[in-house]
């Protein structure tokens, strides 16, 4: 990981504002082989913030079109960020749209466009506009079907060929960056220095630029089993079900104290002086009772 304290550097974002940021383009393009980037995708405002307190040099972020306060919430927990917005997976119905999303993201507040499965027209159509997009290769999830489920890509030679040529196709496209899923880690160490775009490694071995996990699975944050290339540094699932055991014994200590006349007890209820409840009983005396069936 790079040093946390590394100076911010100040830019313009695309809706014309002054922002600071840990990196920019051309920074990670000059940190290409000459060190490790880290990255992650956070789910949440608070994800993402405790990544940035915690030096991570990079997010991803998933970008909706129809609900963009998502993303944004994620922008402005971690304002100081490199951060990628990941488009939707399906093909837009045309680059004018596809342009018009790219920049809605840009606007507030996405350093780069990861699309991942869209087409290379697509990317080549972002990158004459001066949109930093980043590409995906291998293992991609929502095209297994073509590479034979949801397994590693790359242990044949056509396979691995096939790696190496899209990169080649995402580079000639005009791509930045390109993420690669689990390949055999020599695969990547041999074809990482033979491109020119940052290669971010999610289970592809350490021979990429960047190393990348998802929050939800290096935070032990879901059911198992996680992702075989993930490492869980934490398991928050087993505390939000420490968590949920304690809220059902609370509800249920809450619901019997109530039954049983202890809830509330006088310390939680309010005090009011004795002259002037006398005051309102002698008022409501005069009124006739509410019959009880």
């Amino acid at each position: 990981m790079a040093d946390s304290k590394k100076p911010l550097t100040r830019i313009m974002s695309f809706s014309g504002k002054y922002e600071m940021r840990n990196f920019t383009v051309f920074d990670i393009q000059k940190q290409k082989g000459k060190g490790k980037l880290s990255q992650t995708l956070p789910a949440s405002p608070e994800e993402a913030s405790a990544a940035e307190e915690s030096g991570i040099d990079w997010l991803n972020v998933r970008y909706d079109p129809n609900r963009p306060e998502i993303a944004k919430s994620i922008r402005d927990a971690a304002p100081n960020t490199f951060m990628t917005f990941a488009m939707p997976a399906k093909n837009l119905p045309s680059i004018d749209e596809t342009l018009r999303v790219a920049f809605d993201a840009m606007e507030i507040g996405a350093d780069s466009i990861m699309c991942g499965t869209w087409s290379l027209e697509s990317i080549s159509a972002l990158a004459k506009a001066n949109v930093p997009a980043q590409g995906h290769v291998g293992l991609i999830p929502r095209r297994s079907t073509w590479t034979g489920g949801l397994k590693a890509v790359g242990k044949k030679f056509e396979q691995s060929k096939k790696v190496f040529d899209d990169i080649r196709a995402l580079e000639n496209a005009g791509a930045w960056a390109v993420e690669v899923e689990v390949i055999p880690s020599k695969v990547l160490e041999i074809i990482s220095p033979k491109t020119k775009l940052v290669t971010c490694s999610i289970g592809a071995g350490s021979g990429g630029d960047v190393q990348f996990l998802f929050a939800q699975d290096l935070l032990g944050d879901g059911q198992r089993p996680f992702p075989r290339h993930s490492k869980q540094y934490c398991n928050l699932n087993e505390i939000r079900m420490e968590m949920q055991v304690m809220r059902k014994n609370a509800f249920k200590q809450f619901d019997q104290e109530i039954k049983n006349g202890l809830f509330p007890s006088p310390e939680f209820e309010v005090k009011s002086n004795y002259e002037e409840i006398e005051k309102l009983e002698k008022y409501i005396e005069k009124f006739d009772s509410w019959p009880v069936q």
